[in-house]
């Protein structure tokens, strides 16, 4: 497949929308729509028992959804991934961690966008107040056991992709 062209649709604060013209293998043209977004971090806060989730509405679903704290920086920038991490740990849940790992990669919905996720684990865990953004004022947090937390995917509760797929890749990792 062969760009062309590319012409920027739509943009605010949070993504930008292209539609690229584009060419098959066989030669024959078509077009491609992108979302383009910053890449995020999600953050796995995990006590030694239980994990910390964040539970907010989610506009495009119409539904309050459980998912791990995530997120990207303001105005599209680039952020260093830890540090992205921290910081949306501390803003969602008001936890500091003394210890952020990476333990994959993400990507988020690659037939229609460039977002890539990063995902954490964060341990030694202290609780602070959270720094929520203004959009984030409906959001509450909870500690689920691992077992509270399967149920919740079991039952639909949690159906957040990125948190499930998250909690595939700790499960995954090497002990």
């Amino acid at each position: 497949m062969e760009a062309l062209d590319s012409r920027q649709i739509y943009q605010n604060a949070w993504m930008t929308v292209r539609e690229d013209s584009i060419r098959l293998p066989d030669g024959s043209p078509g077009i491609y729509g992108v979302v383009d977004k910053p890449d995020y971090a999600l953050i796995m806060p995990w006590d030694g028992v239980r994990f910390m989730l964040v539970e907010q509405f989610r506009y495009p679903l119409g539904q309050r959804r459980w998912e791990f704290p995530q997120g990207t920086a303001p105005d599209r920038a680039d952020a260093e991934p830890a540090e992205l991490a921290a910081r949306e740990l501390r803003e969602e849940t008001g936890l500091v961690a003394t210890r952020i790992e990476q333990i994959g990669l993400l990507d988020c919905a690659p037939g229609m966008t460039s977002q890539r996720g990063r995902v954490f684990l964060a341990t030694g865990l202290t609780q602070g107040p959270p720094e929520r953004e203004h959009s984030e004022q409906d959001m509450r947090c909870a500690w689920f056991t691992r077992a509270g937390f399967e149920t919740a995917i079991r039952t639909g509760e949690i159906t957040d992709a990125q948190s499930i797929a998250a909690y595939a890749l700790l499960l995954l990792r090497a002990p």
